[in-house]
């Protein structure tokens, strides 16, 4: 980074001393001592786990000679054990090294009982054991105050990874016995509900297992209910095995995507950070938007979009980027609740923004049965006008408050930022491209994690070639073999990762970068918690509406409304939405709200993708929604103010966007879905129209928000901006007219008005 304002020194004015994950409360460490040390090894085996699953790698196809991995790594493992056992002769301590043995050989022999490929019900069930011993150690090591509650944390995050293991030993059993339950499975079964909800009340806080516990209370006691309320009376039996064996309840597909796609882009994500991506973007947003009217807020928001590519939690871009950004606007003026409400409102959007977007996005492909590609499509130009919005907001607070941007001499150069680490860009552009070629997410994903390792990696091997011609020779060839080896499969990318490993041990700055890349690992494994957490607890919600059907009760009614008020519907829709998500996070909102409303909205004739992303786009706005504003309690500690006051700083900037999913459900057409007579140019076109009607109902609600256009407007004239975007978001006949009408009038007499003002002003 060039002179001037940079991260670091900003962060180290006004950071909070404790770094504390939001999401979960705990902080951004395993602890100390053994027990941290050991569950670093957990985490990092967790994560191993997880690739060696996603990637698919038949570990059993023989490699030379009837050799195989599983041989090969068994002999490394015996060689490593030897090794450590040399160590201690001589008097060394090999204690980490003891762990990290214990550890990785227990993942070894979990796949070694399934060499070709783990069954999806074992992969799910020992992803929820390893999320339940991640969490339950990380509350012993970090919030257990005696010896007897640390002793408690361990025992259940145990328990809960044995569940797992139970699933694993007796898999070929459960499966010959689907449908019923031994009184072995009942106890197993009514443990794994109880632990999940136990660890998520305690991560995460108790709305989730609240929600949850109502829905199974439903299942047991809904038969005693008045119709049509009621249901047929099922057994515990029933219910335990519906709810915690099979693919239904905890294990449903929300925990698939889970240990499947979500994971992986986790890692992806963490290994970028790892790589510097965050300092390449911030530094990009600088030069770009910080020397303009208000500056350091457009930092902010181009920033949270560029995060957003490459992660899906809009908690954690709140926390990476704002550690930079908050302090920055609070310097040149911006007050504290607002420069925290842009940070979450941008920050949130990046669940909407492609190529990763949030494990929602995931969830709903899965649901659906949609190509991940037609998910991004869907959300591409929505995520687009979302920030737009989010622009607009803060240019016009700018504006309103008379602040300026940053000197020139202070900022960056986005060139220069770009020409030093323009590397970064390869796997997010390689992930893209092969999303859009119709690879699956689990493949893409894979090839952009082992890429981005790629580089890692050799940008170290980098560092000791002083020539600047072979400096360049490598990165070609390096480039090369990788491009060729992307087209043979993934097998052979991590061949080029394994020998790149080989080589980092004997060179210098190599063995820094390998703990980096072993360090990345385990904060995958440690982000994961909450939304995998959420994911197996919100199951019991998907399992209710399996079994009783009480979701057709509640679509039937949103029907019933619908049919007189399509706009009604929609309005209900956002608030159960908006109600949800004041107290559980976007992947339980979404499963919930999308399995009583979508199907409803879907009746309504809204077609599937769009009534499925209203929900999903009104779930995100409910972290900004107080009283339970995660995203602005996340801020809070950054910008030393109120979580309250942040939220609803967030929700007036955000105000502007809540016009674009209405206006999706009426043209289609804003989230590039078909529309019936239109063809070719018509169809862009039409685009096109929608586009611009969007951004003039934002530009409009927008300032009817700030009080600011070109100038400041008074209260008439705010009235008549919101009135004008409210005509333009109704598709009622000539409500388009009336809607340009008054914004042309209203945005013409500001005009005028501001301009007969300044004339006065200079005395003309």
């Amino acid at each position: 980074m060039s002179q001037g304002v940079n991260a670091s020194e900003v962060t180290q004015m006004e950071a909070p001393s404790e770094a504390v994950n939001p999401e979960h409360g705990l902080p951004e460490n395993f602890g100390h001592g053994l027990l941290g040390r050991l569950l670093f090894w957990i985490a990092v085996s967790f994560s191993t786990f997880q690739i060696v699953t996603a990637f698919g790698i038949p570990l059993d196809r023989p490699i030379l000679a009837g050799v195989t991995l599983l041989h090969t790594v068994g002999a490394a493992f015996v060689m490593w054990a030897a090794w450590l056992a040399a160590l201690r002769i001589k008097g060394e301590s090999v204690a980490n090294g003891a762990l990290a043995l214990l550890c990785l050989g227990v993942t070894y022999a979990l796949i070694l009982k399934f060499p070709g490929s783990l069954p999806s019900q074992v992969v799910r069930t020992l992803h929820v054991g390893f999320l339940s011993l991640v969490a339950g150690a990380m509350l012993a090591n970090h919030k257990a105050r005696t010896p007897a509650a640390r002793a408690l944390g361990w025992l259940i995050g145990l328990i809960g990874f044995l569940i797992g293991l139970y699933h694993w030993g007796f898999y070929n059993d459960l499966v010959s016995r689907a449908g019923e339950v031994t009184q072995t499975d009942l106890v197993v079964g009514i443990t794994a509900i109880a632990v999940l909800f136990y660890l998520v009340w305690r991560v995460m806080g108790p709305a989730l297992p609240i929600v949850a516990g109502f829905f199974l209370a439903y299942c047991l006691f809904g038969n005693y209910l008045p119709a049509p309320f009621d249901h047929r009376g099922y057994s515990l039996e029933q219910v335990i095995e519906h709810m915690a064996f099979g693919t239904e309840g905890l294990y449903s597909t929300p925990t698939l995507v889970s240990a499947t796609y979500i994971f992986l882009f986790i890692l992806f994500g963490a290994f970028l950070e790892r790589a510097g991506m965050i300092q390449l973007f911030t530094d990009v947003a600088m030069g770009l938007f910080g020397g303009a009217k208000g500056g350091p807020a457009k930092v902010a928001v181009f920033s949270s979009a560029l995060m957003g590519t490459i992660s899906g939690s809009g908690v954690a871009n709140v926390v990476s980027t704002g550690q930079f950004t908050i302090p920055l606007m609070k310097r040149f003026g911006y007050k504290a609740e607002f420069a925290g409400g842009v940070e979450a409102t941008a920050s949130m959007g990046g669940q909407i923004m492609p190529p990763v977007m949030g494990a929602v996005a995931f969830i709903m492909a899965e649901t659906i049965d949609m190509p991940y590609v037609e998910i991004v499509k869907a959300a591409i130009i929505p995520a687009l006008l979302y920030y737009a919005s989010a622009f607009l907001a803060v240019h016009l607070e700018a504006g309103k408050a008379g602040l300026t941007g940053l000197r020139r001499a202070e900022l960056p150069s986005a060139a220069r930022a770009l020409k030093e680490k323009w590397h970064l860009i390869l796997p997010l552009a390689v992930l893209v491209y092969l999303l859009f070629a119709g690879y699956t997410p689990l493949f893409a994903g894979s090839i952009g994690l082992a890429l981005t390792v790629v580089l890692i990696l050799a940008g170290a091997l980098a560092l000791g070639l002083v020539n600047e011609t072979v400096r360049i020779v490598f990165w070609v060839g390096l480039g090369l073999i990788a491009a060729a080896f992307l087209w043979l499969g993934v097998a052979l990318v991590l061949a080029l990762v394994a020998a790149l490993v080989l080589l980092s041990l004997f060179v210098r700055g190599g063995r820094e970068t390998l703990d980096a890349c072993r360090d990345a690992l385990a904060d995958g494994a440690r982000q994961a918690l909450p939304v995998g957490l959420a994911c197996a607890v919100v199951g019991i919600v998907i399992g209710t509406m399996t079994l009783t059907g009480i979701g057709t009760i509640f679509g039937n009614w949103v029907v019933s409304i619908g049919k007189d008020s399509l706009i009604l519907s929609l309005v209900l829709t956002m608030l159960v939405s908006l109600v949800l998500g004041m107290g559980i996070p976007t992947i339980p909102n979404y499963i919930i709200t999308s399995s009583l409303a979508a199907p409803a909205l879907l009746s309504l004739k809204v077609p599937l993708v769009i009534s499925h992303m209203f929900v999903f786009y009104f779930g995100i706005m409910a972290d900004l929604t107080p009283p339970v504003a995660l995203a602005a309690f996340a801020a809070a500690p950054i910008a030393k103010a109120s979580g309250f006051k942040i939220g609803f700083q967030a929700m007036r900037i955000a105000l502007p966007g809540f016009v674009i999913p209405y206006m999706a459900v009426y043209d289609p057409a804003l989230m590039l879905q078909p529309v019936a007579g239109l063809a070719g140019w018509g169809y862009w076109v039409a685009v096109a129209y929608i586009v611009f009607k969007t951004v003039l109902a934002i530009v409009l609600w927008g300032a009817a928000s700030v009080g600011y256009l070109n100038a400041k407007m008074p209260w008439w004239e705010r009235i008549g901006a919101a009135i004008a975007a409210a005509f333009l978001v109704l598709a009622a006949p000539v409500t388009d007219e009336v809607g340009f009408v008054l914004a042309a009038a209203l945005i013409g007499f500001h005009l005028w008005r501001t301009r007969r003002v300044a004339a006065v002003a200079l005395g003309r």
